[in-house]
């Protein structure tokens, strides 16, 4: 069972390094630059911390969360280009893991209202083989940072 958004965000604050809160203009103006609202756990973490660094901090962080204005689709990021031959529209980066790879978000699809997490591996993407599910929510794919104490979780087992 997954912790409800409040205590994950209470841990964030108390054992890892959020950034300041976005405002609620601040919300509004990313959604209005991408086209998508966020979901509840992405709105609630946004408005506790616009991004976060878990475990450590940078540049050792395995996991920063973005700041908004951060957030572009995975086939600019990836490739720095906005052309459908590199991947869908659909897929923002979310979750920079310092190694050139992502977590994305999939704003195609929700599962139970929440966004689905994808693995943005840069050597594969946007083969779906190799780029496959990291988590059904971002309250799921935090925890599962969290515990983990540890680069890509995902990879050892998930």
């Amino acid at each position: 069972m997954i912790a409800p958004m409040s205590s994950l965000l209470e841990e964030v604050s108390r054992e890892h390094f959020p950034y300041s809160p976005a405002t609620p203009e601040e919300l509004e103006d990313f959604e209005q630059r991408v086209g998508w609202r966020l979901d509840p756990d992405l709105r609630a973490f946004y408005l506790h911390c616009n991004g976060a660094e878990l475990i450590e901090r940078l540049p050792n962080t395995p996991y920063r969360i973005l700041p908004l204005s951060k957030i572009v689709r995975a086939r600019v990021a990836i490739y720095g280009q906005d052309d459908d031959k590199w991947g869908p529209a659909s897929m923002y980066t979310l979750c920079d893991v310092q190694d050139g790879d992502y977590v994305l978000v999939d704003v195609s699809r929700q599962e139970n209202g929440r966004y689905p997490l994808m693995d943005g591996y840069h050597e594969a993407w946007p083969n779906a083989e190799y780029c496959g599910p990291v988590a059904s929510s971002f309250a799921e794919f935090l925890e599962a940072a969290m515990r983990s104490r540890r680069p890509v979780y995902w990879l050892g087992g998930k």
